[in-house]
């Protein structure tokens, strides 16, 4: 008999066996005729070297020889990572990188020290000391190179050093250290990848840890900071190289259609126009399209500077499981579902993905995939596997929760998408879109439906004032996308919205959803409100209306709370942080944690996730209008003064400013777990920013005539985010308070907003019927046919089912939420590590330190609140607990953790 194979997404990916795995795949395929791509192609060190371009001296002594003009002898050592692509290189044929031993061995290091101070006879930098560095051991994949150097006693402050790769191949630096000096060894910590000389003729460049504005820049090192920032900007014109460049560039989102294969696949330009405005993402140089210049040619490859990749970690973890999930468990599905409208035959089929799973068969030449899925899941090979999903925390507490009523309005606030819910603030609720076009703007909201379902609690007149009534409304934004929607086979959509009512022990009460046609195809504007109900017929159609719904806020969830206000607003950041301020900025080594692996991820993202045919389009509502309306949503909700958490709750009407309470908000919702925990956090980052940013900038004029600083603001406003440079609600940037809110909101949206909206996705729509991607048939009652109805009268079950996303869709959703949902074993948490940079100065270390208690505190206070069984939106029988905002984590699917980077 042929043993069973149970490939599992239940036991968390195990630490990659660094002495036999390095390299990942070159080029693996995407299913749905979406473009090849390699996910991941060099390593780097672990979570202390991550993502390093400059040295670092994480002790207080200063490189300086002596008071004297006598000179000292000082033996730098260099430590090499020795790469190992051995094992998956022979897997998938991959061969570029420092994986030749004899390469390193055999070749040298050409190190120059630089002085911190200029010549005080000509003005000019004191010529570096130059010595080669030769190999002179080998220990635990670390090779050691020597040189000593002869400084003279008064060279100054040792402020850099200068690398030369003279290797055939790019070498990874992990430190340098300076032995012999009189105030003991410093090390420079590099953590980066260094050219040949062959490749790129300049040296590299890394600075110690010292942090300098650029007015307090020593006269020596001056130059070397404008030449490194020069280094990064590039030329805009050539063709970047995915595996050694290092530049930082902008560009529009013209490469998510590929019109080259197949004219379907066109997709429109986003940013570049008033039609589509949008992010500026990074310049990649890629050639246009042969059938229309404006598109960039898709390609195996999509760059991102040499200092974005993973670590070695990360990159394991990560790529091994969406090696999984996308190029084996994906075309597998596929074999499997041949039919890719097949929905799932009943409930308890659902329920098996998580009990035995489902068939799959092994796919040929998966050799090497194969080979690699033994190490990450239980494997064991013969004729048939199996796909069996970890049991999702809200299924786990209570399998029938996604009926109840009170758990759909509590996810509104503690759930995956708690951005979405606003203060009912006009009646009667009418559409702002043109009549002419859309139908009549009055709402099926009226009075008369409202009061009858909180009639039991107040008038609707009085729920107005007492700023009782709550909505979510994506009625606007959806439906001029219904009539182009419903063209496309196997999906439909509507202009939805929902409204609910607070009641008095703290928890929402659903009292209606809207779902609304426009006129089209001859047919009149069709709208109805669905409203919770005992009765069968309606309580049915009240399921189908929530089916619907969800499909829709799923999809905002997915493109805009999640994707468009974390993802891609904040890569303009990331660029114009590399572009203008230097690494020897405070603001730069401030914000370099939060930029770690975003760039990464967002490349992975138009690769596979929102790019023409992938994933999003083919599982999700909106289908190829996904990102256009992602575009709308920019156009018509963004505003960065508005990414604030206190500027968004009030902005949403959830909150009031008062200076008596806590933090100062007063929250109308009181029991907002979000928004509880959210503040709180909030004001732990303001606090870290300003102790830090006033202990650099002492009044207003250090603001204005930071030349880097104003610069890099002023780059964001009209580079990255250039399609809205003319707004006026952009903040200002003159003085401390003005940086410290423009630093705390960008933080802010790195760390907590992205994890809030992140990590909790496998949790809460792991179990689709949850929260499904996409609802596939009308309502039952919109134009309904006598068949059709009598399918639904009779059956109204399997019609829903047929309504749920098909069982390719589904699990494919599923895979990818549970990747997305992972925390790598090298995760970063905010206030965890404290930068080398930071525990340079006495000051900001202890800033950090108090930051780091507050964010211990706040684990406390989160565990108190999820105890306190008066809190009814976050404790309670089969209720998931909220811990999105606790700040640590252990690794794996835990739906905790804020990482200080979007870093998945």
């Amino acid at each position: 008999m042929a043993t069973q194979n149970t490939y599992m997404f239940k036991s968390q990916i195990p630490r990659p066996d660094h002495a036999r795995i390095f390299f990942l795949l070159n080029k693996p395929c995407i299913p749905n005729h979406s473009p090849s791509f390699p996910i991941w192609r060099r390593p780097q060190l672990q979570k202390k070297d991550t993502n390093v371009r400059v040295g670092y001296v994480p002790n207080k002594a200063k490189a300086v020889a002596g008071g004297t003009r006598m000179s000292i002898s000082v033996r730098a050592t260099v430590t090499v990572k020795l790469t190992i692509g051995g094992f998956l290189s022979s897997l998938v044929g991959f061969s570029h990188g420092l994986n030749n031993k004899s390469d390193l061995l055999s070749n040298l290091l050409l190190l120059e020290l630089v002085s911190s101070e200029l010549d005080p006879k000509t003005g000019l930098e004191k010529k570096p000391i130059s010595g080669y560095a030769h190999q002179t051991g080998l220990k635990d994949r670390e090779v050691i190179y020597e040189s000593e150097f002869v400084i003279p006693g008064d060279y100054g402050e040792i402020g850099a050093v200068l690398v030369e790769n003279e290797h055939q191949n790019e070498i990874y630096l992990k430190h340098i250290v300076l032995n012999g000096l009189p105030n003991g060894p410093i090390e420079f910590s590099c953590g980066s990848w260094v050219e040949p000389k062959f490749d790129n003729p300049e040296k590299r460049i890394f600075f110690s840890t010292k942090s300098y504005l650029p007015s307090h820049t020593p006269g020596g090192l001056m130059g070397l900071r404008e030449k490194d920032l020069v280094s990064l900007r590039g030329s805009g014109k050539d063709e970047y190289k995915s595996f050694t460049d290092r530049i930082y560039d902008y560009d529009v989102y013209n490469d998510l259609g590929d019109p080259d294969s197949n004219p379907e696949l066109a997709r429109p330009v986003l940013g570049g126009s008033n039609k589509y405005p949008y992010p500026r993402r990074c310049r990649t140089g890629r050639p246009p399209c042969k059938t229309d210049p404006r598109f960039e040619r898709r390609s195996d490859t999509f760059y991102v500077p040499r200092d974005e990749e993973f670590s070695e970690e990360k990159e394991m973890s990560f790529v091994t499981k969406t090696a999984y999930s996308v190029h084996m468990l994906l075309p597998s599905l596929e074999a499997s579902l041949k039919d890719p409208d097949l929905g799932f035959p009943s409930f308890t089929d659902i329920t098996q993905l998580y009990k035995e799973g489902i068939p799959i068969p092994k796919l040929k030449n998966q050799a090497s995939m194969q080979i690699l899925a033994l190490r990450v899941v239980k494997a064991v090979c013969d004729a048939i596997d199996n796909l069996q999903f970890e049991t999702p925390a809200m299924f786990g507490k209570d399998k029938f929760s996604w009926l109840r009523d009170e758990e759909f309005s509590r996810q509104t606030l503690a759930g995956v998408n708690p951005y979405s819910i606003k203060l009912v603030t006009e009646w009667p609720v009418k559409s702002a879109l043109d009549p002419d076009v859309y139908g009549p703007p009055e709402s099926a909201f009226t009075e008369e439906l409202v009061e009858l379902e909180i009639k039991d609690f107040m008038t609707l007149g009085e729920a107005l004032k007492q700023k009782k009534l709550f909505i979510i409304d994506y009625h606007d934004l959806l439906l001029p996308y219904v009539s182009k929607v419903r063209q496309i086979k196997g999906t439909t959509l509507y202009g939805s919205r929902a409204i609910f009512f607070l009641t008095p022990d703290g928890t929402l009460k659903p009292i209606a959803i809207e779902l609304t046609r426009p006129p089209m195809e001859g047919k009149p504007q069709w709208k109805q409100a669905f409203t919770p109900s005992l009765e069968t017929t309606g309580l049915w159609l009240w399921r189908f209306a929530k089916a619907h719904f969800l499909a829709h806020d799923c999809g905002y969830h997915e493109l805009v709370s999640h994707w468009l206000r974390t993802h891609c607003v904040t890569e303009p950041y990331i660029i114009a942080t590399n572009r203008q301020l230097s690494v020897m900025h405070p603001i730069f080594r401030l914000l370099h944690p939060h930029c770690r692996n975003t760039m990464k991820m967002n490349a992975f993202a138009r690769q596979a996730l929102i790019n023409a045919d992938g994933i999003i389009e083919n599982s999700f509502s909106l289908g190829k209008y996904s990102m256009e309306l992602c575009s709308m949503a920019y156009d018509q909700q963004w505003r960065f003064d508005r990414e604030a958490l206190p500027a968004d709750l009030i902005n949403r009407g959830i909150a009031v400013e008062d200076p008596t309470a806590p933090h100062g908000l007063k929250l109308m919702i009181e029991d907002y777990p979000f928004a509880n925990d959210g503040l709180m956090l909030w004001d732990a980052l303001k606090h870290w920013v300003a102790d830090y940013v006033n202990y650099y900038y002492k009044d207003a004029s250090m603001v204005q005539s930071d030349t880097e600083l104003q610069a890099w603001w002023t780059e964001i406003r009209t580079k990255g985010h250039e399609d809205k440079k003319d707004e006026p609600w952009w903040p200002v940037l003159k003085t401390p308070e003005d940086l410290i809110g423009t630093i705390t909101t960008i933080v802010w949206v790195a760390s907590a907003h992205h994890s809030a909206v992140n990590f909790g996705q496998y949790d809460f729509a792991g179990y689709f019927p949850n929260r499904p991607s996409i609802a596939r048939t009308n309502m039952p009652c919109e134009d309904p046919t006598g068949e059709r109805w009598k399918r639904f009268l009779d059956n109204p079950g399997s019609e829903l089912l047929a309504c749920f996303p098909s069982q390719i869709q589904a699990t494919k959703v599923m895979a990818i939420l549970h990747v997305l949902s992972n925390h790598s074993p090298d995760e970063e948490y905010i206030g965890e590590h404290i930068e080398p940079a930071w525990g340079e100065e006495p000051v900001i270390k202890e800033a950090f330190e108090r930051f780091s208690s507050r964010l211990k505190e706040l684990e406390n206070i989160i565990d108190d609140r999820n105890a306190d069984n008066s809190l009814k939106n976050r404790r309670g029988v089969g209720v998931v607990p909220y811990e999105l905002l606790k700040p640590f984590s252990e690794a794996g699917v835990t739906g905790k953790g804020v990482p200080y980077s979007i870093s998945i």
